[in-house]
């Protein structure tokens, strides 16, 4: 139990690393959570600062996802505790729980007073290694939405929900045989709610239709 504790301090804090207040004061000397939607994501960096500074918080948020599960999962060997009382696998359950740790870091980040970003890049980090083809449809569905109605929240909304959706269709209509199926998916609908929660507020300006969207001209000097 004592390294599960330092896998989940450890993804916890590597999530917490305030990407987009590191760029975007490295970048223009400002604070991003008092400019545009107020939130601490790469999306907000986009609109402020342009394309380039924004794919890099994105990058480097989904990167914190990535490090949580390949590298400080491994910190933990041996049997989960109670393994014998659950269907899940040992080391895929252990790397969940350092990607949700780490997504909570994000959401809710010790460095910056507890208000983050809404954990979607990070949680696209996780998912790269673990669910690479549920990923992709949902990557698809993202762009997709976002192109049509420019809409970023919309389109994340929209993609954390097709992916456990994808992962359903694949093991029971496909019978494609997932592996870990049955520890991936409940992570997966838990990081889609998670995601629907976090982005509440957008719902409501969508529907009242007064949500930023997103611009694809170039910025002018």
């Amino acid at each position: 139990m004592f390294l599960l504790g330092v896998v989940v301090i450890l993804s916890y804090l590597i999530g917490s690393i305030p990407t987009s207040l590191i760029v975007s004061r490295a970048a223009k000397g400002i604070d991003i959570r008092q400019h545009g939607s107020g939130n601490a994501g790469g999306t907000n960096v986009w609109r402020i600062l342009g394309w380039k500074f924004g794919l890099l918080v994105i990058v480097l948020d989904a990167l914190k996802g990535v490090l949580a599960v390949v590298l400080i999962s491994r910190i933990y060997y041996g049997n989960f505790p109670f393994n014998n009382l659950t269907p899940f696998d040992d080391f895929t359950l252990v790397q969940l729980i350092a990607g949700i740790t780490a997504v909570l870091g994000h959401v809710w980040s010790v460095f910056a007073s507890f208000k983050g970003g809404k954990g979607i890049a990070t949680g696209m980090g996780i998912l790269v290694s673990l669910a690479t083809v549920d990923l992709l449809v949902g990557v698809g569905i993202f762009f997709l939405a976002i192109l049509i109605s420019r809409y970023v929240s919309l389109g994340s909304i929209l993609a954390a929900i097709s992916i456990p959706l994808t992962m359903i269709i694949r093991e029971n209509v496909f019978h494609a045989h997932v592996e870990g199926y049955g520890t991936l998916l409940p992570f997966l609908i838990g990081l889609a709610v998670l995601v629907v929660y976090t982005h509440r507020k957008n719902i409501s300006r969508i529907s009242l239709g007064i949500e930023n969207k997103i611009s694809f001209a170039k910025r002018k000097s």
